[in-house]
């Protein structure tokens, strides 16, 4: 997966050192490649040159045969509404212009040639005519193996599951600011392995400003654009006291909670604090082969969270969210669990709330195995980034003495956000067109 990576960061270490924490040298291998080729990369190792064109009427199709024998087939009605002329798209925008409503769903082509082994021409029944290269065919091909490439390129689905094994990525807060390899390796490390620990930061309010700035912009939300965690007399967050934290996501109050968290440590005290994560998805792919019903029960009830207060703004929240989210294949792609703000409202039958309660500790049991949770202690200057759609986190309490003993600074971002910085560093960093 890292082959192409390695041709731009060659002789690179990678090194674990103690309490399972594995620094990220500057020039590590990416992870975020695959084999062959992506969208915008190169494509001198396959063939896309055309051996013949045809376009048979009673198919809707126009199917390119490859010199390297392999065949595509490209609907009619696709080929229509993705035209590349001025008329029908603004390179500028690079956005569709043709109106759908001009669009016929039952167009054939008229007339289908082929130039140079690289390019189709396609005349259409109202004498319009569209223009393709063979190598944006290529990438855009229907077969099931060039979908799950595009798939991988766009979005970068693989994950690497982990437990109390983690080995705790580290790269230096300056390097992702101002080195765009570096950066790009954070963001590639963060979307795989869900977590990253940023070094070095110095140790005062609005680092995470600056590293909203980097990949975009910070979330905003009802505690601000970041936020203060440190006890605080009449909390209106358990967060903002000394007591222990159980695992939780943030924020599944919201419709659409945040993606990514930031938590930076200006002040850490001596004894306790102590934070741990766990990676829900691995942990909700174990309940659901140790106990499908109770998986299927947490992936299918709403469940209503709630949270009123005064910060930002005066704020009175409801949601509800399943604490299991899963995709249409059935994958999981997030978790919405926080028991702090888990609503006394209750929207399910009666009947039915016993089994959910049963579903729930069985996997609430699994987030605090041994085996599955990972602890570590933030330094001043340590940033953690984690997926909050994956990553659940905790703390361990602490004493408070005349003063304050510790202090962090939270935010979050979107991961439309950071996915958007990390396929623009993608394509400075390796090249692509």
């Amino acid at each position: 997966m890292w082959r192409l990576a390695a041709h731009v960061l060659q002789g690179t270490k990678v090194h674990t050192v103690l309490q399972g924490r594995r620094v990220l040298a500057a020039a590590t291998p990416l992870p975020c490649h695959r084999r062959g080729t992506a969208r915008g990369a190169h494509t001198s190792n396959m063939s896309t040159a055309i051996h013949k064109v045809e376009a048979p009427d009673a198919e809707h199709l126009v199917r390119v045969h490859w010199e390297d024998g392999s065949e595509s087939r490209y609907p009619c009605v696709w080929l229509r509404d993705n035209c590349q002329c001025p008329d029908c798209f603004l390179s500028s925008a690079k956005a569709r212009r043709l109106l759908f409503e001009d669009l016929d769903v039952d167009i054939v082509a008229k007339e289908v040639t082929l130039t140079d082994r690289k390019k189709v021409s396609i005349t259409w029944p109202d004498e319009h005519t569209s223009e393709y290269e063979a190598e944006w065919l290529k990438k855009r091909c229907f077969s099931e193996a060039a979908r799950a490439e595009m798939r991988e390129d766009l979005f970068l689905p693989e994950r690497q599951y982990w437990g109390s094994d983690l080995q705790l990525p580290e790269i230096p807060f300056e390097e992702i600011m101002y080195n765009d390899q570096s950066a790009y390796q954070w963001l590639c490390t963060l979307k795989k392995v869900g977590i990253v620990l940023l070094t070095g930061a110095a140790a005062r309010q609005g680092e995470l400003v600056k590293l909203g700035h980097r990949i975009g912009f910070l979330r905003l939300t009802f505690y601000g654009p970041t936020w203060q965690v440190q006890d605080k007399a009449d909390a209106n967050n358990v967060a903002y006291t000394t007591g222990k934290l159980c695992f939780h996501t943030d924020y599944p109050v919201l419709q659409h909670p945040p993606g990514v968290q930031f938590l930076h440590c200006i002040k850490q005290t001596a004894a306790g604090g102590e934070s741990e994560v766990v990676d829900g998805f691995h942990v909700s792919n174990k309940l659901k082969q140790q106990n499908p019903q109770a998986f299927q029960i947490l992936s299918s009830t709403a469940v209503d969270y709630t949270d009123v207060g005064v910060d930002y703004c005066d704020f009175a929240v409801q949601c509800k969210q399943r604490i299991i989210d899963v995709d249409y294949r059935g994958q999981v792609v997030r978790i919405n669990y926080n028991n702090a703000t888990r609503d006394t409202v209750f929207d399910i039958p009666a009947e039915k709330v016993r089994p959910f309660y049963a579903a729930l500790k069985e996997f609430d049991d699994l987030l605090n195995s041994r085996e599955h949770k990972f602890t570590y202690k933030l330094k001043p200057g340590d940033v953690v980034t984690f997926d909050n759609w994956r990553v659940l986190h905790g703390r361990q309490s602490f004493q408070v003495g005349s003063e304050m003993t510790r202090h962090l600074e939270g935010a979050y971002a979107d991961w439309d956000v950071v996915m958007s910085r990390l396929r623009l560093l993608r394509k400075r960093v390796l090249n692509w067109d």
